[in-house]
């Protein structure tokens, strides 16, 4: 009896110490991450942000980490200062935030508000070396920053090896919608000389009965923070109410938003 009591003592005490050496190696293991670093902290750029929360907002007011940015009006010659990131390999392939897919080797940057399609020559200020990029994309989101380059735009710039460098932004001129490449110097020159934003409304409806314009304004107002209103008006000789989705800054944004909700994709633009 006390012979089989000390043979399972003496297994259970092997095994016990089998386990145990293989979880102290296993905790012991390291794995060694690839020492190449990318100067945009994934954290900092738009193309990590959560699909739900960062929906092609590339006209209309947004919200990251508690910060709205609000597009901005602006004109040829207009110049901008601050810091310049690129990003690279941890982007690449992945949807910018106007809906293209972003390419490291493309002529492209990132802007928090700048509008869509805005062409900018950007000088690294330690070098004086300029390039022209096209903004497609939002980020980057680090209040030290204010412009984040594709990796070939910042090679151009000598500013892959620091990451970083302090740069001149100069506005010159607004791309055709549906173009990517960088326009020539008679393109911009007949593109217009400021990209303003304005006020811009959805028809979502129009009826000949003021009860169906009520359940439709009723129905959509304070949709994703737009307000409806009813507008009574004579179309030749009959009388409509339209129903009207307001609050767009754009009609960049307008558009945008059309195009990416469903139930008002056969609504069209209204400038006031």
């Amino acid at each position: 009896m006390n012979s089989l009591y000390t043979s399972f003592l003496v297994f259970f005490i092997i095994l016990f110490s089998g386990c145990s050496g293989s979880n102290s190696s296993y905790r012991n293991y390291s794995y060694s991450k690839p020492t190449t670093v990318y100067s945009s902290n994934k954290d900092a750029h738009s193309s990590s942000m959560d699909p739900k929360i960062y929906s092609h907002p590339t006209m209309r007011p947004y919200e990251i980490r508690g910060v709205k940015y609000y597009p901005t009006t602006v004109s040829v010659g207009d110049t901008f200062s601050g810091n310049a990131s690129w990003y690279g390999p941890d982007f690449h392939g992945k949807l910018t935030s106007n809906g293209e897919t972003y390419n490291m080797y493309d002529m492209t940057a990132a802007h928090k508000t700048l509008p869509m399609n805005t062409i900018v020559k950007v000088t690294n200020l330690r070098n004086n070396l300029s390039t022209v990029v096209r903004i497609n994309d939002r980020g980057p989101f680090v209040e030290t920053r204010i412009i984040d380059l594709s990796k070939t735009a910042a090679s151009k710039i000598n500013m892959i090896g620091a990451g970083t460098a302090p740069v001149k932004i100069e506005v010159l001129g607004f791309h055709v919608n549906g173009k990517r490449n960088i326009p020539s110097t008679k393109e911009l020159a007949q593109s217009p000389k400021q990209k303003s934003l304005g006020y811009f409304s959805l028809q979502i409806g129009s009826f000949e009965n003021i009860n169906g314009a009520i359940a439709t304004q009723e129905k959509y107002n304070n949709t994703d923070g737009y307000k409806t209103i009813i507008k009574d008006a004579i179309v030749g000789d009959r009388r409509l109410f339209k129903v009207l989705l307001i609050g767009f800054q754009s009609e960049e944004e307008a558009r945008d938003y059309m195009n990416n909700n469903s139930q008002f994709k056969h609504s069209f633009i209204v400038g006031d």
